[in-house]
């Protein structure tokens, strides 16, 4: 395989190296470099719940490019014209929001590969993730280096498990607490004892069925928590609620956090 199409990230899941990930929610390149001189495995660009363009991606995308940590991204969804237009800027790997069904996942692994395999549009000649056709037999090569995650994040998803990790082409399974705690009538409490047998459960039988496993967890000891039961891939924070952390402690050692007041828009 050309060198420029290999994907560490994957080599390493597949090797059974744990991966620890910085989730980036700033939507700028330059923050996405600091993160990347820091030497974390991956580096989730997140499109789903910040306000990225396509043409962030693409920027973030160059700015980790020359370090060693592994960029991801994920889409706003896993519609097969966004994940076209996100392997052609060059992501090797990608996290899906919202897959719930077996079908689903068979859909989305369908749009990333060429035909005759499945759906992906053809136009490596004018993309970057083909250097612009300075990669030789690049679609042939393609479907190797890439790494594509789902994430579980509902109770429909949980109770089709079992089918999703069925189906071919899919590498790991990202359990989204948030979600899963709202959807399981846990709202903003997915340290609830419950919520918490299910992700233990859900790692459990992710890893069982020889997929990775993956989580977010701020808090560090529920990261601590995560690999213990198992956990492939885990980001470990969030580059925004770390800068926000960071900016309140420096203040706090100065003056008392100020009052924050918020305009009413009615």
């Amino acid at each position: 395989m050309n060198a420029l199409l290999a994907n560490p990230f994957k080599e390493g899941l597949r090797k059974g190296e744990v991966q620890i990930g910085l989730w980036l929610s700033s939507t700028t390149a330059y923050m996405a470099e600091i993160a990347a001189t820091s030497g974390y495995d991956w580096l989730l660009i997140d499109g789903e719940h910040a306000p990225n363009t396509v043409q962030d991606l693409y920027h973030q995308l160059q700015a980790i490019a020359p370090y060693a940590s592994q960029p991801a991204i994920r889409p706003v969804e896993g519609t097969k014209a966004l994940i076209k237009q996100v392997l052609d800027i060059g992501a090797q790997t990608l996290l899906i929001p919202m897959v719930d069904s077996a079908e689903q996942a068979r859909q989305v692994v369908a749009a990333t590969r060429y035909p005759p395999l499945g759906e992906r549009g053809v136009g490596a000649s004018v993309a970057r993730a083909a250097r612009w056709g300075r990669i030789d037999n690049y679609m042939a090569q393609a479907n190797e280096s890439l790494c594509l995650l789902v994430q579980v994040e509902s109770k429909t998803a949980l109770d089709n498990l079992d089918a999703i990790l069925d189906v071919d082409g899919i590498d790991g399974v990202f359990i989204g607490p948030a979600d899963l705690s709202a959807s399981l009538g846990y709202p903003d409490n997915a340290g609830h004892p419950e919520v918490q047998r299910i992700i233990e459960q859900s790692i459990r039988r992710i890893r069982a069925a020889g997929k990775a496993a993956g989580f977010l967890a701020v808090d560090p000891e529920m990261a601590q928590k995560c690999l213990q039961w198992g956990a492939s891939f885990i980001a470990v924070g969030v580059d925004t609620m770390l800068y926000t952390e960071a900016l309140d402690a420096r203040l706090a050692r100065f003056k008392p956090a100020p009052e924050v007041k918020v305009k009413s828009s009615y």
